[in-house]
């Protein structure tokens, strides 16, 4: 039987920014596996950080992340007083002094922390991990938030990577999604920050959001592309309001169906090449000479919890509430709620709620999930020879090939220019946790 496109689209997968997924975390793992992982930890080699800061001002009614909202500082300050201690406690784990290559802050908005708490949060990191010289130092932005001295402050710790929340410039957009942002505004932060030194900007753009269309974001992307940044992210908008109730405020104005989103999504991704720009994965876009671009065409592109990334470091340690980190033997994730992390960290232990410890089979699936997703190939004779049971899966894609969504040679795998947006659909048939009824998830393009 022949699916088509739309009805593939319409299917409800995870993200594939890990294998097995976070669907598949338990409290099966728990702070003493943890624990036992950073003990393990080689710390000859350069891991990744990441350091989740839960606060936002206001909520932007399509958010999917974990934060909290707050006006205050109080609750800002006992969050970074907790989270040195969570530094030491990890720390004072570790065999040795662990170098770090890549240190990425994320929320929530980073950007809220004060410029004295920013730059002190930086002196405590230098001190008790090694961060080393081509560190990079990424933190995401939300421009309506952001000051001389917090810029001032990044500069100044080494920031030297930025990612800005743009989502949509149009303006009945934003009233849609109650985040008003404008383009003026935009440019005179993108301004300040190239004035400061930091010149490598990414900017993130969702498409399936209320009132949108091909006219509009076409007209955003043109916007987002005067202002020259180095990577644009294009993600499809995750409406899961079983998981985030107040996306149900989107309703009302409307939501875009399948085809809508498929239009909006070839529209943006079409200006986006035309302006330059090289297709990195299913939804990142580099300039040419940008590493992720040069990544992505030598074979080298990874996948992480961040996303499509350069970073091939073999352990991320997660610090913060709902940090996840991943180590040879597992992932781990903090408990989401604050309070319950603090609760974990000031009782002096880690704060890990739930995890996944992995197996032979998990590594080999989840490398060839990374495959598909990363190289839109995958070269499986090795793989079958160790595991027969995916010969299995290799004969039931064909209702795939019919769709053009996959192509077949023998044990090679590779999925064609125009249906890569629909490299997830592949990818899931070789998850072995995934429920066919499995509905906590978005749609897959």
């Amino acid at each position: 039987m022949q699916i088509d496109r739309l009805t593939l689209a319409a299917s409800k997968l995870p993200r594939y920014t890990s294998y097995p997924t976070a669907a598949q975390f338990s409290d099966a793992v728990g702070h003493a596996d943890a624990q036992a992982w950073l003990r393990a930890t080689d710390t000859r080699r350069a891991a990744s950080l990441y350091v989740h800061v839960p606060f936002c001002r206001r909520l932007c009614w399509y958010c999917g992340c974990n934060t909290e909202i707050t006006r205050r500082i109080a609750p800002i300050e006992r969050y970074l007083a907790t989270l040195n201690r969570e530094i030491d406690l990890v720390v004072g784990l570790l065999p040795g002094r662990l170098p770090i290559a890549h240190l990425h802050f994320g929320g929530g908005t980073p950007s809220i922390l004060p410029a004295q708490a920013f730059t002190a949060l930086m002196a405590q990191l230098r001190a008790r991990f090694d961060l080393r010289e081509d560190v990079e130092i990424a933190v995401e932005i939300d421009p309506r938030g952001l000051d001389e001295a917090r810029i001032a402050a990044f500069a100044a710790s080494g920031v030297n990577r930025v990612s800005l929340g743009i989502q949509d410039l149009d303006p009945d957009v934003q009233r849609a999604i109650d985040r008003i942002q404008p383009l003026d505004l935009v440019a005179s932060k993108v301004a300040d920050l190239r004035a400061a030194g930091i010149a490598r900007i990414a900017m993130d753009l969702i498409y399936g959001l209320p009132r949108q269309s091909v006219g509009t974001i076409t007209r955003t992307v043109a916007d987002v592309v005067a202002l020259g940044p180095d990577r644009v992210a294009l993600f499809g908008y995750a409406h899961v309001p079983w998981m985030k109730p107040h996306q149900r405020l989107l309703e009302p104005a409307g939501l875009p169906g399948i085809g809508e989103r498929l239009a909006l999504s070839d529209a943006a991704t079409g200006a986006l090449r035309v302006a330059g720009y090289e297709a990195i994965g299913i939804d990142h876009f580099a300039r040419p000479g940008d590493a992720l671009a040069v990544a992505a065409r030598v074979g080298t592109l990874r996948r992480n919890f961040q996303g499509y990334t350069t970073d091939d470091a073999p352990t991320l340690v997660g610090i913060g509430p709902s940090a996840i980190g991943s180590f040879a033997d597992g992932h781990v994730q903090n408990a989401t709620r604050t309070d319950r992390w603090a609760e974990a960290i000031e009782a002096g232990r880690l704060a890990t709620s739930r995890g996944v410890r992995l197996d032979t089979m998990d590594r080999r699936r989840g490398r060839i999930i990374e495959r598909l997703m990363c190289n839109f190939a995958a070269d499986l004779a090795a793989d079958v020879a160790e595991e027969p049971a995916l010969s299995a899966i290799l004969d039931s894609l064909d209702d795939l090939d019919r769709a053009g969504i996959v192509r077949r040679h023998g044990m090679e795998l590779s999925i064609p220019p125009d249906a890569r947006p629909f490299a997830r659909i592949v990818a899931a048939r070789f998850d072995g946790y995934l429920s066919p009824t499995a509905t906590r998830h978005a749609a897959a393009v």
